[in-house]
């Protein structure tokens, strides 16, 4: 049924997305634009640029021939937008993960990366409205009200009706127990956002979509918390708490932490988050609703610890979203680390929770935490071995990119330039000045890190 619908799609996708040159994989296929010479086409369809070429002794035929190129290759657009819009609303499971993206990852289906980059600029949207002023009264929290949000970062279009900010407070210390508790620690900042689709763009999606969109890491209590990368039960549901699933217990820490005192917060990122979500799926109890999770870097561990949540407590179950009653719960992960060992990732799989993450090959980041305990050393020859449960591990399926600019090397993780290599491997955005001069020394910190925890010390 996958391999039927990724054929659909493929006949239906447009040409408009740019095509990417640098991704890892084959950038021809199918799903490719189908190279068209003039002379394939009927007279009165030829560009305008050729039209200008055209001339006559009777009267202004040139002008004629133009407008009517011009009306034409505006009509043409109109009905491949159409077509792109019919093919996502009738396929929209496939583009979500249901078949795990098979035929549509290597090459990368237009179709598919029009999505994922859709997302990414709602995570984008974060950073854009997150106050780094020092003098504002909303440092490290967002600019804008929750109606204003997305147009001043210029996404009044997107189609999405934000509806409630999500905050985070690490429980940190200092690494090996230095100057005790962190000063920062236990202050909640905005991390994301919760949105929903409006009822247009519902139409075009095929569904009503639930967005949860979060930022990647930048302050000090979030850097503090990537440090935390022991492994620890999650123990999500009070029933059942599976001792054997254990996550980051940095990001678990940023997750489940309350922070009583804080402005705008009202209990855990985990109790904000569960609140917001299941108000929204029984508002929209009597629609089909798809589930998406999205971030970037220490964000999308926030992304998948919700999903799995969500799933692990049944929350997803009982709506008109997926086969058999279950809300599809995608999560688009750009440059983000392991969160769990290999129990988690099983679970993950019998939950039915989709994973897309975007990799750069060149992006540190994503080859952390674990980077000596990791899948290579869970199994030999396909053999379990003893500390298995002690390995970090992946979850779902790779989209691999591979990009890196020597006079800005910080570009590896940003996501701008994840986005830009997405479209047409443009150059990467400037990030944060306070990000660029330490990225370099932060990765190595955690690195040396988390070999002195393997060594025992």
């Amino acid at each position: 049924m996958a391999a039927a619908a990724v054929a659909r799609l493929t006949a239906a996708t447009t040409c408009r997305m740019r095509v990417s040159g640098p991704v890892t994989a084959a950038t021809t296929s199918a799903a490719s634009p189908v190279t068209v010479t003039l002379g394939d086409l009927p007279q009165q369809k030829r560009s305008a640029a050729t039209a200008t070429t055209t001339t006559s002794s009777g009267g202004s035929p040139v002008v004629v021939e133009k407008r009517a190129a011009a009306a034409t290759a505006a009509e043409e657009e109109e009905v491949e937008e159409a077509a792109a819009v019919a093919a996502l609303a009738s396929a929209w499971r496939e583009v979500q993960g249901a078949g795990d993206w098979r035929g549509m990852v290597e090459p990368l289906h237009p179709l598919l990366r029009d999505e994922v980059v859709r997302y990414g600029e709602l995570v984008a949207a974060c950073y854009r409205a997150f106050d780094l002023d020092p003098a504002s009264k909303r440092y490290l929290n967002c600019k804008h009200g929750k109606k204003q949000m997305l147009p001043a970062v210029g996404m009044a279009g997107a189609g999405y009706t934000v509806t409630r900010y999500i905050y985070a407070a690490p429980d940190v210390a200092l690494p090996f127990g230095v100057g005790g508790r962190c000063s920062c620690a236990g202050k909640s900042r905005w991390i994301g956002y919760v949105a929903v689709a409006s009822n247009r763009e519902a139409a075009r999606l095929g569904r009503r979509d639930i967005l949860v969109s979060f930022r990647g890491t930048v302050t000090g209590s979030e850097w503090l918390a990537n440090f935390m990368s022991a492994l620890s039960p999650a123990r999500f549901d009070p029933a059942d708490p599976r001792p054997d699933v254990r996550v980051e217990s940095g990001f678990l820490s940023l997750y489940t932490s309350d922070d009583l005192s804080g402005k705008f917060t009202c209990g855990s990122c985990r109790n904000q988050l569960l609140s917001e979500v299941t108000r929204l799926i029984d508002k929209y109890k009597h629609d089909d609703v798809s589930i998406t999770l999205a971030g970037h870097s220490m964000g999308s561990s926030l992304a998948i610890l919700l999903g799995y949540d969500l799933a692990e407590l049944g929350l997803n179950r009982g709506g008109r979203g997926g086969r058999g009653g279950a809300i599809p719960i995608t999560v688009f992960s750009f440059g983000g680390p392991r969160v769990g060992n290999l129990e988690f990732k099983r679970r993950c799989d019998e939950l039915g929770v989709k994973v897309l993450r975007v990799a750069n090959a060149r992006d540190p980041v994503t080859r952390m935490p674990g980077v000596v305990l990791n899948e290579a050393a869970a199994r030999v020859f396909r053999v379990e071995l003893p500390w298995s449960k002690a390995c970090y591990t992946h979850v779902g399926v790779e989209v691999a990119l591979d990009f890196f600019k020597a006079s800005h090397a910080a570009c590896v993780h940003d996501l701008d330039a994840y986005i830009n290599h997405l479209l047409d491997g443009g150059a990467a955005a400037s990030a944060t000045t306070t990000t660029l001069e330490s990225w370099r020394w932060q990765m190595a910190a955690i690195r040396a890190g988390e070999w002195l925890q393997t060594l025992g010390i």
